[in-house]
Formats: structure tokens, sequence, C-alpha cells
């Protein structure tokens, strides 16, 4: 127990480390316990990440402040408000078409399995068979319900939504429009000889400022590719699988997988197993190729330099503390561990040399 000992005393003896140290627990209980409640801000926070750097672009070619901040909020209103006009009505229908096709999907899947026992009798028993039915009923029974209780609750859902619309974008003019402000009251908690703190924070600020912006062209670039490209081959529900498919980048490696579950059903509910359907699927495994080999090493160079068992990692460990949004924010969470090792002290006293 003394090597444990004098490592705690000698590391936490240091100011710096101990302030780091409280405000990385502060930060996980605020998470784990106001994460929910406090949704919107997390949005608007993620939306000034993404608008501040345009904001500090204008302002280099000599835009002042506040002009700089109203152009850059008034251009991204107006196209959150295309997207909401334009686009989510398109979504929203063909969510719904999906909906109402899904007994005919289950009907086709059904006969197919059904043929199994027959044409590999070695290998599928009919009880095999009925007991994958089984299960597909009651998913498509469960999914079903959910849609419906979603369809009875839409105008509570509405409301909300529309509320957290304002919040979130009062929240993200504020925020970075007093950007300086706000930090600089942040720091005013904080004691004086805040040099590790401080240095975490940049980088911090940095990786996940220059992620968040890459993220958010990935998405538009991978989902309006996967948009034309699926229009043109005549796929259904073109639109709905461009969007998920451009949000699967989200989640490197496990999104890409998942997504090849649903571009497969729908392709094959259409198409059977034919040269249509295996165009489909050469296609959509041409844009993820190119999205791993091409367009991501271009966005983000060395931004987010994590090794891919780094990345599996936080996703299985995020993903296992706080769900879907764990997923969701594990690469920079991650981006933030890897920093704070960075800048821990590794020059302690006790330690000796090798």
């Amino acid at each position: 127990m003394k090597p444990i000992r004098d490592w705690f005393h000698h590391t936490f003896s240091d100011p710096q480390v101990l302030l780091l140290t409280v405000l990385l627990v502060v930060a996980v209980v605020a998470i784990v316990f106001v994460a929910e409640m406090v949704a919107p801000v997390i949005a608007a926070l993620v939306i000034a990440f993404l608008l501040d750097g345009l904001v500090e672009r204008l302002k280099l070619r000599g835009v002042r402040h506040i002009v700089a901040v109203i152009g850059v909020y008034v251009g991204f209103v107006l196209t959150a408000a295309v997207f909401l006009v334009l686009l989510l009505p398109l979504l929203t229908r063909q969510t719904i078409e999906f909906a109402q096709r899904i007994p005919q999907m289950t009907g086709t899947i059904r006969d197919m399995l059904l043929t199994l026992p027959e044409r590999y009798p070695d290998f599928v028993t009919a009880e095999q068979v009925h007991g994958v039915m089984g299960d597909l009923g009651r998913s498509i029974t469960g999914l079903v319900h959910s849609l419906a209780s979603m369809a009875g609750a839409s105008v509570e859902i509405l409301l909300t939504a529309i509320v957290y619309i304002i919040l979130v974008l009062l929240l993200v003019f504020f925020m970075i429009k007093d950007k300086a402000k706000i930090l600089s009251w942040l720091a005013s908690f904080l004691p004086r000889e805040r040099g590790l703190t401080t240095s975490v924070w940049h980088e911090v600020n940095e990786q996940v400022g220059n992620y968040v912006r890459g993220k958010f062209w990935e998405i538009v670039i991978v989902g309006v590719v996967t948009w034309v490209v699926f229009a043109l081959l005549g796929v259904d529900f073109a639109i709905l699988l461009a969007v998920i498919t451009g949000f699967s980048v989200l989640i490197p490696y496990v999104g890409a997988a998942a997504v090849t579950v649903p571009v497969a059903l729908i392709g094959f509910v259409q198409w059977g197993f034919s040269l249509e359907f295996a165009w489909v699927m050469i296609a959509y495994g041409i844009i993820q190729a190119l999205d791993g080999n091409l367009l991501a090493p271009i966005l983000f160079s060395e931004v987010v330099n994590l090794h891919p068992i780094a990345i599996i990692v936080a996703i299985l460990i995020f993903g296992g503390l706080w769900g879907f949004w764990g997923v969701f924010f594990a690469i920079p969470l991650a981006t933030v561990v890897q920093a704070v090792i960075r800048a821990w002290p590794k020059n302690s006293a006790w330690r000796k040399p090798i």
C-alpha cells in the first residue's frame, strides 16, 4: 500500500492536479444526474461549437463581433427553417409510409423463411423457422404499439419540441454572442494557478470544436450522396435511408454496420435476391468505403488522433454508462480523457527512473 499512498500524496499535493480532479468529478456528476434536465443546453452548446468557428473566421476578416454573430445566427436560423419546411415533411411522410409497409415487409420475410426448410433441410428446420417468425412477430407488434403511442402523444411531443427549439435558439445566440463573458465568469470561480486545467481546456476546446464541425459536414455530405445514389437506383425510402446513413457516421465502425441492416432489408423486400439488390448493396459499400478512407481523413486529418481500439473502447464504456447518448458523444468524451492523460503530470518524485 505504501507505493499507492506515496503516489496519492505526491500527485494530489499539487493544487493544480487537485483542481483538475475536482472539476472532472463535478462534470461527471453533473452529466450523470442533470444531463437529461439540461438537454437543451447541451444541444445549444453543440450548435454553438459549429457556429463559433464561422464567427471567428468573419472576425479575422475584419467584421465586427456583433455583426458576425448576427450574420452567422441568421444564416443558421434560415438554414434550419429550410430544413424544417422542405426536408422534415418528406422525411415524416417516408417514415409513415415505412410504418404502413411493415406488414408487407414482414410477409415477404415470412414467405422467404418458410422456403428455407425445403431448400436446406439439413441446416434449417420448420421449428427454427416458426421460432424466428414468433420473435419477429413480437418485435413488429412492439414497434407498432410504440408508433401508436407516439402518434397518440403527438400534440404533447409537438408542444415540447416547440418549447425546446425556442430555448435552444435563445441559448445558441447568447452563447456565441457572450462567449468571452461566459468564459470569464466561469474562470472567476477558479484559482489563479490553473495552468494544468487551462491546458486541458484549450486542447479539448480545439479538438471537440473541430470534431463537431467536421462531423457536421461529414453527415451532410454522406447523407446527400446517399440520397442521390439511392434515388438514381430507385430505392424506396431513399430520404429516410439517407438520413440514417448520414447520422451513422457519428458512431464509427458500429454505425455503418448497423445501417447495413435496414438498407439490405428494404432492398431485399423491394427486389429480392436480384441484380438490383446487389447494386444497392455495392453502392452502399462504396459510399461507406469512400467516407472512411477519403472523406473522414480529409475533414479531420489529425484533429482527433485516436486509435481505432480507443474509439471502440470509448463506445463500449460510455455506451454502457449512458446508453445512446454515451455512444453519440463517445469520441468527444474520449478526446477529453486523452487531453487529461496528456496534461497529467508524469514526473512525480515518487517514480523511480527505469
